[in-house]
């Protein structure tokens, strides 16, 4: 009889020290792993560790749920967040681009001596002196409007700035070729 104890405490010993924790994870084919080792994006199924008096499987279930609940809150606040990023990047690039083009017109109104309109076909159509000048102040607002202020206009300043020097082109190698493979011989 005591052997029979002895031995039944062994195995129970044995059993408690071979507890251990037991992750679960599904790979990209959709085949769930198990393993005693943690793996990125694994959870654990079963754990040898003794939990605290009161903490039932329910309360564990809840406080998971919790914290699921929590994760996707958390993602949709920085979904919410890249959204907006995104927009404000859009809307810059966008303000940009306006500023750009009309003080490139602002520019050209400045220093034409004269402003004309094209037609449909391509006719262009001269305006009064008195037209023009309300032109350039429509065009000046509109550089207001989209950079925040007016470039300074230097009537010393070239009317036209320098062309940029064209780089010189770069020799293209000859190919190689195979002279015992070109021959008929």
């Amino acid at each position: 009889m005591r052997r029979i104890s002895v031995t039944a405490l062994l195995l129970a010993g044995a059993f408690s020290i071979a507890q251990a924790d037991v992750y679960r994870w599904v790979d990209a084919k959709g085949e769930p792993h198990y393993s005693d080792q943690w793996v990125p994006g694994s959870e654990v199924i079963k754990t040898g560790k003794v939990h605290p008096p009161g903490t039932d499987t329910a309360s564990r279930f809840n406080e998971q749920k919790s914290l699921a609940a929590f994760n996707k809150g958390v993602d949709a606040e920085l979904n919410q967040q890249a959204n907006a990023k995104a927009v404000q990047q859009d809307l810059a690039a966008k303000r940009a681009k306006q500023c750009k083009e009309a003080t490139a017109a602002y520019n050209q109104a400045i220093t034409a001596r004269v402003v004309y309109k094209e037609g449909k076909d391509g006719e262009r159509t001269y305006v009064s002196d008195a037209d023009a000048d309300k032109y350039r102040e429509q065009v000046r607002a509109a550089v207001q409007d989209n950079c925040g202020s007016v470039p300074k206009f230097d009537p010393e300043a070239p009317l036209n700035p320098q062309p940029q020097p064209i780089p010189e082109p770069k020799p293209i190698p000859e190919p190689k070729v195979n002279t015992a493979a070109a021959t008929s011989e």
